[in-house]
């Protein structure tokens, strides 16, 4: 099936002006110039193909594709499919790579599934832990007790430094009723924020089926993510011990982000993932002095090495 649309973003597909603002189903350890939008691919094209999406209408929060020349440049041996550079307060892009091809994006998801659980469940409330959250496939926090009331803030932890899905399952039934529910509403507020690139069939992003962005869509989150202080403070953690409802009291939560464990300095956190299909995927986030850029890497042979390579680059760039 085609990706949805608003009607009212339709109209402004002509402008070629930004990408829109107000990601991997995991297993984890160009724009066109006053031209219509061409037809878009099946689905299935979509995936094996990575099509370039039409140029978005310009939003709160915007990713400047047109109008400067990239200023790092570099070759990469083995280049990620996809990626893009950026300034996180302008929204200046530093470099790109296809930066609006459509690829699965595993458990990147999770940025959307955190922003609608922002949005949905009030701070203190409490998530509880279904059947359905216990029957998860792939990574997992692990030790959620069944029929137990946990806090929404531990549950944010669980789901975005292990990327718990389990925590993306009881997240979803509690935000919305039920995950389906809740996927609805991760499209409806990807269509709001302008995310043409994007359409969620899940929760956690774990099933790559029906469930793929582009790294320009995944650096407008990225910079949602961070405007959420709630949020930020979460996925800058490189470990969280928590209060928990299990033997012992606590929860022992380590983040995947390599440029956190690698203590890559000032180091924001964002988001890591990988599936098969995806491959390994990274968006980062990082603040040197005044400048905070953020890197956005799908596919990458090794996303440690490269967002360090461009963000080395990035701030020399910048003085």
């Amino acid at each position: 099936m085609p990706v949805r649309r608003p009607a009212v973003l339709a109209a402004a597909l002509t402008l070629g002006l930004a990408v829109g603002s107000p990601g991997c189903g995991s297993s984890d350890h160009g724009p066109v110039e006053n031209a219509a939008a061409p037809p878009r691919p099946r689905e299935s094209e979509q995936i094996a193909n990575g099509p370039v999406a039409p140029a978005p209408a310009t939003a709160p929060l915007t990713l400047q594709l047109v109008g400067q020349p990239d200023v790092v440049q570099i070759h990469f041996g083995k280049a990620p499919r996809s990626g893009v550079l950026f300034d996180l307060d302008t929204g200046r892009v530093l470099w790109r790579k296809d930066p609006t091809r459509i690829l699965p994006i595993a458990s990147l998801t999770k940025m959307m599934t955190a922003l609608v659980v922002a949005d949905r469940v009030p701070e203190g409330a409490k998530v509880l832990v279904t059947k359905e959250a216990l029957a998860y496939q792939g990574s997992g926090v692990g030790v959620l007790p069944k029929g137990k009331r946990v806090g929404v803030s531990a549950m944010l932890y669980g789901l975005l430094l292990p990327s718990g899905n389990d925590a993306a399952i009881a997240l979803a039934q509690r935000a919305a009723g039920s995950v389906g529910a809740f996927v609805t509403d991760m499209n409806a507020r990807a269509q709001k924020m302008g995310l043409t690139c994007t359409q969620y069939s899940s929760s956690s992003g774990f099933d790559d089926a029906g469930n793929h962005s582009c790294a320009a869509d995944l650096a407008v989150e990225a910079r949602a993510i961070l405007d959420q202080p709630r949020l930020a403070r979460v996925v800058g953690r490189r470990e969280a011990v928590l209060p928990f409802p299990i033997k012992g009291g606590k929860l022992y939560l380590y983040n995947n982000n390599p440029l956190l464990r690698m203590r890559y300095p000032g180091t924001l956190g964002i988001k890591t993932g990988f599936t098969d299909a995806a491959g390994r995927c990274l968006v980062a986030a990082v603040r040197r002095g005044s400048h905070r850029l953020g890197v956005v890497l799908l596919h990458s042979p090794d996303p440690g090495r490269q967002a360090r390579q461009l963000l080395d680059r990035g701030f020399r760039a910048l003085g």
